[in-house]
This record gives structure tokens, C-alpha cells and sequence, in this order.
């Protein structure tokens, strides 16, 4: 079975303070890290090779001004246990919303023969659009959320997370495209030693001409979606801080619920 999947490099929200820089992120200073949802997914497509055989390919999107973070999560990916790494770079990339990111996607899967095809429930700002976009333009079957996979021929059984806890099961023909939830497994961790295994390996990159895009359907030029500000909203009133004791705190609490009547 060849499986895609697509990853991302994202700021380190975790070890860093995000700043503004105008209606976006000030970048200069932040440390990029896989996107969790993403990493996920490329440690059920490592499982599912593994499984019934077959090889995993890792893709990222991006231009020169990320080549580094991309290149680097790449062969984090592959140090995880990835066998091939393709990196789509162009200028033309840039500032590509969601549509144009599946666009760009497809002009790699068109380029090779993939059975199954996983990307991250979250991914491109939370959006979690790329996916959907990616399989309508494909024409290929496609399930969200997925947090359970068993792989049998020519088909998968798949859970989705649903509303309330539950768990959705379906039976999805190949090839596909699912987009997976974190907690379907646990990534294995990758040391620095598989890191410097695959520092020499070569990893192809192709450009809007290679994947035989129209260059004005990508980018900027190509969003639908246009980001007109990026701003921390003011807080507002009203709020009250209780402080006391556990006890003191909830007493406060009961009391607050009972006059404004939710209790």
C-alpha cells in the first residue's frame, strides 16, 4: 500500500510567546515543530505499512521563507519511519489559503499512485479544511476525525469521532482520504540518532511548473479566503476572580449560579 500523507511545520505554541507583527504573526523568533495532528497521522500511516506492507511518503507545502522549518520536519518525519520525503516549494505558494493548499496537494498525488492519502483533522490555522478540499478535488471518498483504522483489501473500516463521545464506524473504499484525530495512537519518539540518519537524504523538491499548476490558482493572487486583520480582542467586563479556599471558592460559586439563576 503507498501512503501520502501531508504535514506541516507550525510555531511551537507551547515554548514560545506569540507576538504580532500587523494582521499576522511576528515569525522571526519562533521555533517550528511538526503539527500535532499531523504527526499523528504519519504514525497511523508508519502502523498501517507495517501492517499489510507498503511504503509511507511525507509532503509539505511551502516557499523560501520556510524551506528550512519545512525541510526540518520532513526529516523528523522520516526519522520516525517515513521512507520518502517530497517538499513542494515555490514563491507562488505563498500566502496560499486552504484551496490553494489542497491544490497544490493534488499536483503531487497526480504525480504519484497513492492508495491512501492522511492528513491532520487540524491543519492551515485551525481550519481543517484541507482535507475535504483535497479528496473533492480528487473525487476520492473521504472521512474526518478518524480515531480508529483497520486496513483490509481494496478497503478500510474507519471511526470518526462524532458528538456526545461517540464513535462512528464506516466502511470506506480505496483510495481515500482521512483526516485524523490525535489520541487514534501514540507517536513514537525520535531521537537525535534518526535525525543525523537521514540528514543526507535527498528529498525532491517540485514547484507550480513540476506539479503542472496554473500559477495564479495558487498563492495570494489565487485565495478565496483573504485575511483582513490578526488582532488579540480587548478583554471585557464584568468579570469577578474568587479567591479563598477550595471550599470558600465553591460556596461562592453556588451562590453566584443561584442568582443568576442556573441553579
Amino acid at each position: 500500500m503507498e501512503i501520502l500523507v501531508c504535514v506541516k511545520s507550525v510555531p511551537d505554541t507551547g515554548e514560545e510567546e506569540i507576538e504580532l507583527d500587523g494582521n499576522d504573526l511576528d515569525y522571526d523568533e519562533l521555533t517550528y515543530v511538526v503539527n500535532e495532528w499531523d504527526n499523528y497521522a504519519v504514525e497511523e500511516a508508519i502502523q498501517i505499512a507495517d501492517k499489510v506492507g507498503g511504503n509511507v511518503t511525507v509532503v509539505t507545502v511551502g516557499d523560501e521563507e520556510n524551506e528550512d522549518e519545512c525541510d526540518e520536519v520532513l526529516r523528523r518525519e522520516m526519522a520516525m519511519g517515513a521512507g520518502n520525503a517530497v517538499h513542494l516549494m515555490d514563491e507562488a505558494f505563498e500566502k496560499s489559503d486552504a484551496r490553494g493548499v489542497a491544490t497544490i496537494l493534488k499536483g503531487a498525488v497526480d504525480k504519484g499512485k497513492y492508495d491512501l492519502i492522511l492528513t491532520g483533522a487540524q491543519a492551515d490555522a485551525g481550519y481543517g479544511a484541507v482535507g475535504g478540499m483535497l479528496a473533492a478535488m480528487l473525487d476520492y471518498p473521504y472521512a474526518s476525525l478518524v480515531n480508529k483504522i483497520e486496513a483490509a483489501e481494496g478497503k478500510m473500516t474507519v471511526g470518526r469521532e462524532i458528538e456526545g463521545g461517540n464513535t462512528e464506524m464506516n466502511e470506506i473504499e480505496l483510495p481515500c482520504v482521512l483526516s485524523i484525530q490525535t489520541g487514534i495512537n501514540e507517536p513514537r519518539y525520535v531521537g537525535i540518532k534518526g535525525i543525523r540518519q537521514v540528514s543526507g537524504v535527498d528529498v525532491p523538491q517540485y514547484g507550480a511548473e513540476d506539479l503542472g499548476l496554473d500559477e495564479s490558482s495558487v498563492g495570494e493572487g489565487g485565495a478565496k479566503v483573504k485575511r483582513q486583520d490578526y488582532f488579540i480582542p480587548e478583554a471585557g467586563e464584568g468579570a469577578e476572580m474568587i479567591e479563598g479556599s477550595d471550599d470558600e471558592v465553591i460556596d461562592k460559586l453556588i451562590e453566584i449560579l443561584k442568582a443568576n439563576g442556573g441553579l
